[in-house]
């Protein structure tokens, strides 16, 4: 294999970790090196997730008001102002913060639609995520009658509004058929070199850009050159981590095959001699 020319429609960054161009901005990578596809809910979702919880918001504030305002009422008209505000508060702030906070991210309106509001890096929200997004939902939805949060939703990539920029959220949906990779095979005229190739332990991105390459979720609307290139940028880095080297005359794409399926085999071995060893320690 030689190295490819670099393209000039990619950034130095790009080229020198060719990995990173193949990951979204909704890809979040685990310490199992898992990526997750956590793809940010349209505006269509939210706003009718957001016209249920305005229904439910509504009916809220009749009963809470009722309640307050006959708990307050032959007082004065301090205490009356004071239960309407408390009533206002306990609506629009204390109840949407405290839902969200127990359901971790889930309203009404997201639970029936299948949305859940995260954190800009994939975790569960807490209580500072959810009192920011609701106190700041209160001027941006209701006291403007949505027209802020639509807008900025329709503007932003990721379909945020104010208080999910305030908060560092945003909305995903959870509901996402899974659709399981067909494993890697060996190429059988690699097996023999694999089976003796010392292959060190692939850092993560770099693993999952190249897993994403021969699965077909990347490359395959490209011309056959730059799809080459590519395949050729990714084994210069793999093989960094493997020795020796393939034999001459390799096709980077096989190789790259070979060595992904290489390590999964021995992890999967690995893994097979631990479950056997802890087997016989805990049998009686």
């Amino acid at each position: 294999m030689t190295p490819a020319p670099q393209s000039p429609e990619r950034s130095p960054q790009e080229r020198a970790q060719p990995e990173r161009a193949l990951l979204t901005d909704d890809d979040l990578i685990t310490g199992d090196a898992v990526a997750l596809d956590l793809p940010a809910a349209g505006v269509g979702m939210r706003l009718l997730s957001g016209l249920i919880d305005l229904l439910v918001t509504c009916a809220l504030l009749v009963i809470v008001l009722i309640v307050f305002m006959t708990a307050a009422f032959g007082t004065d008209d301090a205490l009356a102002w004071a239960a309407y505000i408390a009533a206002t508060a306990t609506v629009f702030v204390v109840f949407p913060t405290t839902l969200e906070t127990l359901t971790r991210g889930r309203s009404i309106g997201k639970l029936a639609l299948g949305l859940r509001v995260v954190r800009d890096d994939g975790g569960a929200v807490s209580f500072h995520h959810t009192f920011v997004r609701a106190l700041i939902g209160y001027v941006e939805i209701y006291a403007t009658f949505g027209a802020a949060a639509f807008l900025t939703a329709m503007i932003h990539p990721r379909g945020k509004r104010l208080g999910d920029i305030a908060a560092g959220t945003y909305v995903i949906r959870v509901r996402v058929p899974l659709q399981p990779l067909a494993p890697i095979q060996m190429p059988p005229a690699l097996a023999v070199w694999a089976s003796r190739a010392d292959v060190a332990a692939i850092p993560v991105g770099l693993s999952l850009a190249v897993r994403r390459f021969l699965s077909g979720e990347v490359g395959t609307h490209t011309d056959p050159a730059r799809r080459h290139a590519l395949a050729e940028r990714l084994a210069t880095s793999v093989q960094e981590y493997v020795a020796p080297g393939p034999p001459p005359g390799t096709p980077p794409e096989a190789y790259l095959a070979a060595v992904l399926a290489t390590r999964r085999d021995r992890d999967a071995a690995r893994l097979a001699r631990d479950e056997e060893l802890r087997a016989r320690l805990t049998a009686r």
